[in-house]
């Protein structure tokens, strides 16, 4: 699963480099929609904790973050997290992580 974070002013810091929050994010999104692609139908999910480590500054024209399924069990999912400062189609991993997620019956809906 890839998702793309185009850069602009409201996802920096103050020295103009994507901001750790929006790295984290998508990050976080990114395995979350790779762990929901491996459940049954009519079951949603949920992140039970997820780490990053932030390896270098995130710029360029976007980021992206890469989600990959490392473990799928009954209730657990174990995802692999990447992040990419992408300038002119050159991609420089800026962080990486490891997510836990845990299926939930139903679409998730509290109501």
């Amino acid at each position: 699963m890839h998702i793309i974070l185009p850069g602009r002013p409201e996802v920096t810091q103050q020295h103009g480099y994507f901001h750790a929050g929006a790295t984290s994010a998508i990050a976080d999104s990114a395995g979350g929609y790779v762990a929901f692609a491996v459940f049954p139908e009519n079951t949603s999910v949920l992140t039970v904790e997820y780490k990053i480590n932030l390896i270098a500054p995130a710029e360029g024209d976007h980021i992206e973050a890469v989600g990959t399924v490392v473990s799928s069990g009954r209730t657990l999912t174990v995802c692999q997290l990447e992040g990419f400062g992408v300038q002119d189609g050159r991609r420089t991993l800026v962080a990486t992580g490891r997510q836990t997620l845990i299926r939930v019956n139903g679409n998730g809906d509290r109501a």
